[in-house]
């Protein structure tokens, strides 16, 4: 079963991404591109039972303007999928 993650905007401290084949209690993370650091917050759980949908991830003020991408991780905290870089700020 092959995951995706796909960012599609960032806009007023908004990020839109869609995801296919992640299930339940899977997490989503913000990276930094440039050193590779998971940043502690925002994770995002998966909560829906279908394995396809949309997400909106809302940053707090710490994150700054850089080059990002998403990271998914299944319940157990393995590497499932990550998304194109994009950039904040």
């Amino acid at each position: 079963m092959n995951s995706f993650i796909n960012f599609v905007e960032f806009e007023n401290r908004v990020v839109s991404a869609t995801y296919r084949n992640l299930m339940v209690k899977a997490k989503v993370l913000l990276v930094d591109s440039t050193s590779g650091a998971d940043l502690p917050d925002p994770v995002t759980t998966i909560a829906s039972p279908l394995p396809t949908g949309s997400l909106r991830i809302h940053l707090p003020e710490a994150v700054r303007p850089g080059v990002y991408f998403l990271k998914a991780l299944n319940a157990h905290g393995s590497y499932l999928t990550r998304s194109a870089d994009f950039r904040i700020g």
